[in-house]
């Protein structure tokens, strides 16, 4: 999952996810993403094999932008606040 410079949330499959984000990155992915540069990856999981991951692409942009925020924070560091 990406999140683009106005906030939203892109969702794709990949075979390999390196080389897709860089190509988002560089405004060659898909339009929606070329119109919201730049992208971040802040989710992704592993599939079994490319029909597993085109179902669970197709479930997670059935989630609401809630859920979905959900799933991002889960796998995000907890940040390190200054103590006093």
């Amino acid at each position: 999952m990406l999140r683009c410079r106005d906030g939203s949330l892109y969702t794709g499959a990949t075979n390999n996810l390196e080389r897709r984000v860089a190509t988002h990155g560089r405004g060659r992915g898909a339009a929606y993403t070329r119109a919201r540069l730049p992208v971040t990856l802040v989710w992704s999981e592993a599939a079994e094999d490319r029909s597993a991951a085109l179902r669970r692409e197709a479930a997670i942009k059935r989630l609401s932008r809630g859920d979905k925020l959900l799933m991002v924070e889960a796998v995000r560091p907890p940040s390190r606040r200054r103590e006093r």
